[in-house]
């Protein structure tokens, strides 16, 4: 039986940012991510130093996950982490099975790892996000050009990109010219309201002067700093 290392699984609630942000989704949290972002919000997945993987990861048999994604009644899933790419076999699986019931699948990864031909064939929407040098990470490790590469080629990649001030939108635009990343996604780094709203405020109008979309991180207006919501 194929199996996945989760961090959690949870819904019926909203997906919080992008393009489908405000649609009613269920998630599945997968465990462990090859970056290191110094802002990341779900550093339980893999952040040993700070958390214990004992108690924050669990091996699951795809089947019991796709059983409790059934009991949500949901008709659109988002896999995210983490880094779900980094458990290829999981996520095909799990792909697979969504695939056959009829959901929308949308997978959120940072666009370091390409993905497999199989799950390209079944995922609907990439949510792929760039690290940018906010991120505290040198830019080998988080910018891999023959991965976001693939993800252009699949036609149904948007790019969304963690921005703490307006200034980081000069480096987006560095790396949507080289690798061509288009529609183009900005959301604003923070898990408060107050932050959201106040660099909200400071990257409507620039983005809108690029031609770009702004989104918001919706769960965190709703509900703050809290998992599996």
């Amino acid at each position: 039986m194929t199996d996945l290392v989760v961090a959690e699984v949870f819904g019926p609630t909203f997906q919080g940012e992008g393009p489908s942000a405000g649609r009613r989704a269920g998630f599945v949290r997968v465990g462990r991510c090859p970056l290191s972002c110094s802002w990341c919000d779900t550093a339980y997945t893999w952040d040993w130093d700070r958390f214990d993987p004992a108690k924050e990861l669990s091996r699951r048999g795809v089947d019991d996950v796709l059983a409790e994604v059934d009991a949500m009644d949901v008709d659109l899933v988002v896999i995210t982490g983490g880094e779900p790419l980094g458990q290829r076999a999981g996520l095909s699986a799990l792909a697979r099975g969504l695939h056959d019931r009829g959901t929308r699948i949308e997978v959120e990864t940072s666009g370091v790892l390409a993905p497999s031909p199989d799950v390209v064939a079944v995922v609907d929407q990439w949510n792929v996000s760039p690290k940018l040098a906010n991120s505290g990470m040198e830019p080998a490790r988080r910018i891999v050009p023959d991965a976001l590469a693939a993800f252009v080629a699949t036609g149904r990649a948007i790019f969304k990109f963690v921005v703490v001030e307006p200034a980081d939108l000069d480096e987006i635009a560095g790396l949507v010219d080289e690798h061509r990343l288009r529609p183009v996604w900005v959301m604003p780094e923070g898990t408060d309201a107050a932050t959201l709203a106040e660099r909200l405020r400071a990257l409507a109008e620039p983005v809108l002067a690029r031609g770009w979309h702004l989104t918001p991180r919706l769960h965190v207006l709703l509900w703050g700093d809290r998992r599996g919501v």
